[in-house]
């Protein structure tokens, strides 16, 4: 009876991994859906810039590694996505390393009604905030909407 018993936890428990497995999307396949792929700014029709409209490209590379890019029209960087999930309410939480800065951060953006999207909440791994509840911890101004360009 203890053979059989083992056996059957040891399959049940092999199902699960199993079905869990299947059900998990990759990072491309999460932000594709979401609606994520592609350049978003403050304003398409302007040029990048620092402060005022820097561009933010999310693209799928050949390999299937999701990459960040921001276009601050002086300067650029490219990071990639290491990591992206939805949550029920629509937010998509994703973690991001920038070698350029030797850290990880983590944010949540969430889609709004137009079709826009905006920053809800930006941390490093040791939760420091840059924005929480979206809104600038510095100043407690609420974060821009980005609009897609492209």
């Amino acid at each position: 009876m203890n053979g059989q018993f083992g056996r059957l936890a040891l399959a049940l428990l092999l199902s699960l991994m199993l079905a869990r497995s299947a059900g998990a999307e990759t990072v491309a396949q999460t932000v594709r859906k979401w609606g994520l792929i592609g350049s978003w700014a403050l304003d398409c029709s302007l040029k990048p810039g620092r402060d005022q409209n820097a561009v933010l490209d999310y693209e799928i590379a050949g390999d299937g590694r999701v990459l960040y890019r921001r276009n601050f029209g002086d300067a650029s960087d490219e990071n990639e996505v290491v990591s992206a999930d939805l949550a029920r309410d629509g937010l998509l939480n994703l973690r991001v390393y920038f070698p350029s800065l030797k850290q990880t951060r983590e944010y949540g953006l969430m889609l709004q009604p137009d079709g826009a999207m905006r920053a809800i909440y930006n941390r490093t791994l040791k939760d420091e905030y840059t924005i929480r509840d979206g809104k600038f911890v510095g100043d407690s101004k609420p974060t821009p909407s980005h609009h897609k360009c492209r």
